[in-house]
């Protein structure tokens, strides 16, 4: 069982959280294996405090929209049970918030637990004096809750891949694109061409999948978004849809969101929005991410989509975001690491 960490002040929770925290004890054999689905979340909470203030406030933090998907999805699926509740398999549940709330305590503050019932598992206790305490707390740590329980999640996802990943496509991926890319066991290639790979994981009413592409760095220009936002275009096509002449591309009704951001040094370009297919009726959601391998002097994207018609999209598209943190590149040096700057 983890140690419990006391952390009363946002600043102290988020400088004690790593990458890897959440999936510590993924091999602690000596835990039953967690229940429940990938953000879904349990909240232990008498009725007055669940039906009240500090849970519409819980549910304003918890449940807010994910954004560009093609409806209205929750960030955590929240179920509640009462003290009394909490045994058996409710226990074992992947993800808990506990709210405790009792005049004992000096103040409001959050103690994080790792594997204490089950493993994979993290447990939440949000302790308080009073009801008034508690919901102020959430508020004003609203993105440090939000971080805690993404990154649990995330890092699940990452040791999956890390650990059950299709050999052939590392090597593929490789000897194409000089990366190292664990990609999770399903996953098949559909096409491929010099500076491209197709491959996706098909499902019985569900299509999740991503493709890859690079091409000459020639400068800061190539990393905007416009720029992006062509080679996108270019390599989309190459994605055929189900009738012919018909081929991926992106949906003009909805202008892509882009931003820029650093991970250990190194500039990633984001761009999400949604796909369609031209000559026909396909669509959804699609989120890509770009940046410069140095040691081949190439932009490279790893660009992810869905298509769901029937089912929710958030899901897939988490387990696809977390498909960048699989990536490495062995190749480069350190001195490498920091990558053109974006216009």
């Amino acid at each position: 069982m983890k140690t419990i960490s006391k952390l009363i002040a946002v600043v102290a929770l988020a400088a004690g959280l790593t990458a890897c925290d959440a999936f510590k004890t993924a091999d602690n054999l000596d835990r039953p294996v967690s229940q429940g689905s990938p953000y879904e979340l349990i909240v232990i909470a008498e009725n007055d405090e669940w039906q009240g203030e500090l849970g519409d406030t819980l549910r304003a933090v918890l449940q807010q929209p994910v954004p560009v998907l093609n409806q209205t999805e929750p960030h955590f699926d929240l179920l509640r049970t009462l003290p009394s509740g909490f045994k058996n398999l409710v226990q074992r549940h992947r993800n808990i918030l506990d709210i405790d709330i009792n005049p004992a305590h000096e103040e409001a503050g959050l103690n994080v637990q790792y594997d204490r019932f089950s493993a994979p598992q993290v447990i939440l206790q949000l302790t308080a004096p009073n009801i008034k305490a508690a919901t102020a707390f959430v508020d004003a740590n609203r993105e440090m809750l939000m971080q805690v329980l993404e990154s649990t999640e995330r890092d699940r996802s990452i040791a999956y891949g890390k650990r059950y990943y299709e050999k052939g496509l590392l090597q593929l991926l490789h000897d194409k694109f000089g990366i190292t890319f664990n990609v999770p066991k399903g996953y098949v290639l559909r096409n491929q061409t010099d500076d491209f790979a197709w491959i996706s994981f098909e499902m019985p009413q569900s299509s999740m999948g991503f493709f890859i592409y690079s091409y000459p760095y020639t400068g800061p220009n190539d990393l905007t978004q416009p720029k992006l936002l062509a080679a996108r275009n270019k390599y989309a096509a190459l994605i055929p849809g189900p009738s012919d002449g018909s081929y991926m591309t992106t949906a003009e009704i909805y202008d892509p969101d882009y931003k820029a951001f650093r991970v250990e040094g190194r500039l990633w370009l984001e761009m999400r929005g949604f796909w369609d297919v031209a000559n026909d009726f396909m669509g959804g959601p699609f989120v890509s991410y770009t940046t410069v391998n140095t040691a081949t002097n190439e932009v490279i994207t790893l660009d992810c989509y869905v298509y769901s018609p029937k089912l929710p999209k958030r899901n897939y598209m988490r387990e696809l975001e977390h498909l960048r943190y699989l990536i490495s590149f062995p190749e480069e040096t350190p001195a490498a690491e920091t990558a053109p700057q974006a216009e």
